[in-house]
């Protein structure tokens, strides 16, 4: 029997009951992020706030829906979505952002991502590294609907997880450069679309764990397009990421009924 760390009845790291979960859950990184989030939701509130775990639970569609942010990285991401998984939830959406990876994708656009490269440590304690890390099929298809229906420019593919964001940015600086540098390439060459930290994770424990799983990441920039002397504005506002998750979600409410 799996061990199960907890602190009265709550989670340990999460801070949080089987009460206090919905079974859809939006995943953001940035703690700030849940409550803008939660707006979104009839009748939130807030249900937890340990660590980098903010978590508000409220309603779409008639159904118990939260929102909880993982901190960066695969190893935070993990841990909240194992503790959400023994609360009962089933139906994980991560909404990040991330840096574009090829010249047509621009800041402000979105990548729903298919499937993630797994070059950062956590899944890798999970599963062999020959495993691929590929989101729910029903959550993407929702992701994609959702975007197309709000007439949203989006990207379909795959996303690079990296656990060191400057090994991203500043590889020339790094004593593993020629590694980092050559891999790098490879993955533009073979079509990789953005670059960001929590998806692989996401998507390994969610196969592992048999729960559903998707990402749909806001492009902050594209330091490929700047490297190449393309113009690269910035965008960090998050709304249009967070209203396709939103659709999403309504979406799989939906569909989830019919069955």
């Amino acid at each position: 029997m799996a061990l199960v760390y907890m602190q009265g009845n709550k989670e340990y790291h999460i801070g949080l009951s089987k009460e206090d979960v919905g079974r859809y859950v939006i995943l953001p990184g940035d703690p700030g992020r849940s409550e803008k989030i939660a707006k979104h939701f009839d009748g939130a509130v807030k249900v937890g706030q340990n660590r980098e775990y903010t978590t508000y639970t409220g309603t779409l569609a008639g159904e118990r829906v939260t929102v909880m942010s993982t901190g960066m990285g695969g190893p935070s991401t993990a841990i909240g979505l194992e503790e959400l998984i023994h609360c009962g939830a089933d139906t994980f959406i991560r909404v990040g952002t991330a840096g574009g990876m090829q010249e047509d994708i621009l800041a402000g656009d979105l990548v729903v991502a298919t499937g993630a490269i797994r070059f950062e440590g956590t899944t890798k304690e999970y599963a062999p590294i020959e495993y691929p890390a590929i989101a729910d099929f029903d959550v993407t298809t929702a992701l994609k609907d959702a975007a197309e229906g709000l007439n949203l420019p989006y990207h379909l593919g795959v996303a690079q997880c990296k656990d060191n964001f400057y090994g991203q940015h500043s590889p020339d600086t790094m004593p593993v450069s020629y590694e980092l540098n050559q891999k790098w390439n490879a993955w533009i060459a073979c079509g990789a679309l953005a670059s960001e930290m929590e998806s692989a994770a996401l998507f390994i424990v969610g196969s592992v764990r048999r729960v559903r799983t998707g990402a749909v990441l806001l492009v902050v920039g594209n330091q490929v397009r700047r490297e190449k002397g393309l113009e690269d504005t910035q965008v960090h506002d998050t709304e249009a990421a967070i209203k396709t998750a939103i659709e999403a979600v309504k979406i799989l409410i939906k569909s989830d009924k019919r069955k």
